[in-house]
């Protein structure tokens, strides 16, 4: 047993009460120790019905308190970089719900401090034993070259508060749940994509995308489509297609805490999506994930995912947004020029 690490929680948003916490309590390498809010009130209230020893009525205090080694940082969007720096120049190592930033370089200035802490965005279905096992898979060869990947995403949200429709806060279909589709592909296919296309539709109240569409090249011949939406009927699936045989991971994004989960090989010989199906033992991927990121710090594993993975991430969805803006094709190679990425920002 390692000791644990002391974590502290900055501010008491929906994903980090109802799943990202509890799963993190269950953590042998973590403890919860604070969180934070702007009202201290509220955090007194979450850390009372969570268990979590101290509350803070302001970030600043939290981030100030000696014991705490590790910050969970899931505000929204577009103050996931100025306070996880904040952080970070403290001496905190920081986990940071995605999307990382608003932009790649916006998602750079985090490499101010990337040599001092370690810093990770929170893609917790890269440490999810289906995307693993699927990803074994691949590599052995059981599907032939993998030729596509597609993935759709959906739910249904119109609530005007909700912070996911607030396009100045980096709200949206592609912010939400598109950057998962970006790391779908990076993930399996082990490589970046050099340009990307999309096409995308505002909600005319919000302003930010509600269903946006892409296509991203590999390279190879190798491509990745994907749909999300913000306002459709709630499904996710994803789709592994090789030369020989196609994976499929029946709910890829959001699998359940508490259930088994299943992938399925299909080799195509009917065309029902019959298949042999292969069931994984029940896993917490945010568990995982804190599991993962407190050893790191223990210095017992290797950063996985750093601060470039991250903004690599976000070249891609910074081309995307350049598309639907220009309706062509962008570069995603950062050294590339492209006009219409100068004023990224602008065109969310």
């Amino acid at each position: 047993m390692i000791k644990k690490v002391q974590w502290g929680v900055l501010s008491t948003a929906n994903i980090g009460m109802e799943k990202v916490i509890p799963a993190m309590q269950r953590s042998l390498f973590a403890e919860v120790a604070a969180i934070a809010s702007r009202s201290i009130d509220q955090a007194q209230s979450a850390a009372q019905k969570l268990g979590i020893v101290k509350a803070y009525g302001s970030y600043e205090a939290l981030i100030a308190d000696p014991n705490i080694e590790a910050i969970y940082n899931p505000l929204p969007n577009d103050l996931h970089v100025p306070w996880t720096l904040a952080a970070a120049r403290a001496g905190k190592h920081v986990l940071c719900e995605k999307p990382v930033a608003l932009t790649a370089s916006e998602a750079a200035r985090l490499r101010e401090v990337a040599d001092k802490v370690h810093i990770m965005e929170g893609f917790m279905v890269r440490f999810h034993p289906q995307w693993l096992r699927a990803r074994e898979l691949v590599r052995s060869g059981a599907l032939g070259d993998l030729r596509a990947i597609q993935v759709f995403f959906s739910y249904f949200n119109r609530d005007a508060s909700n912070i996911r429709n607030r396009a100045e806060c980096g709200g949206g279909a592609l912010y939400d749940i598109g950057c998962y589709a970006v790391v779908a592909g990076r993930f399996f296919f082990e490589t970046e994509p050099t340009r990307a296309i999309a096409l995308l539709d505002h909600d005319p109240d919000f302003k930010a995308d509600r269903t946006s569409s892409a296509l991203m090249d590999f390279g190879s011949g190798r491509r990745l489509d994907f749909t999300v939406s913000t306002q459709s009927t709630p499904y996710q699936r994803l789709h592994l297609v090789g030369a020989q045989k196609r994976l499929e991971i029946m709910i890829p994004f959001n699998a359940s805490q508490e259930e088994e989960t299943t992938i399925l090989m299909d080799d195509g010989k009917t065309l029902g999506g019959e298949g042999e199906q292969e069931v994984l033992a029940r896993s917490d991927q945010y568990t995982l994930q804190c599991d993962a990121f407190s050893q790191v710090i223990r210095g017992h594993m290797a950063l996985p995912y750093g601060v470039e993975d991250a903004i690599s991430n976000m070249h891609a969805l910074d081309a995307l947004f350049a598309s639907g803006q220009s309706g062509r094709w962008e570069s995603v190679d950062p050294a590339a020029p492209a006009a219409s990425l100068l004023n990224a920002q602008d065109l969310r």
